[in-house]
């Protein structure tokens, strides 16, 4: 099948350097990859997406750790190496309780000082620390700053 097949079943996914499936969750988790990206400065080289939680380098020795992928997982860069910066996980429903569950869940392993649930029209972002709820999601170098408060 040619390109043109391709493209109407699957989309490109940048990070990942491969298509995928698009699948209405995977359309939002690609609008948001790329608004991280491309508005909010996120580095390229530091997002995960749809990885296992086990494969994330900071879980991979741990045992007891869930069997679950996240959508989207934002690094930060510090000279001892990498560390989570903020957990996104992508929703096609109306964003609720349930994505705000389902995300700190995930987070209570993964660690990230930061979470949000976004859909293709929204965002929830949270201060993991403050519990504060916020309808917007912040750039890049002003959550890394936030970090040395």
């Amino acid at each position: 099948m040619g390109l043109s097949g391709q493209s109407r079943q699957q989309i490109f996914d940048e990070i990942r350097g491969c298509f995928v499936k698009a699948t209405p969750e995977e359309l939002v988790r690609q609008q948001w990859a790329r608004h991280l990206i491309f508005f909010l400065g996120f580095p390229q080289e530091l997002i995960a997406i749809e990885k296992q939680m086990k494969e994330l380098p900071h879980l991979a020795h741990l045992p007891g750790i869930p069997d679950r992928r996240v959508d989207l997982l934002c690094y930060g860069k510090s000279p001892s190496g990498l560390y989570p910066l903020l957990l996104v996980e992508c929703k096609v429903a109306p964003l609720g309780q349930r994505g705000l569950d389902q995300v700190r869940g995930y987070n209570h392993h993964i660690q990230a000082p930061f979470v949000a649930v976004v859909n293709a029209e929204a965002a929830q972002f949270s201060i993991v620390q403050e519990g504060s709820m916020y309808a917007y999601l912040p750039p890049f170098k002003e959550l890394v700053e936030w970090l040395k408060r």
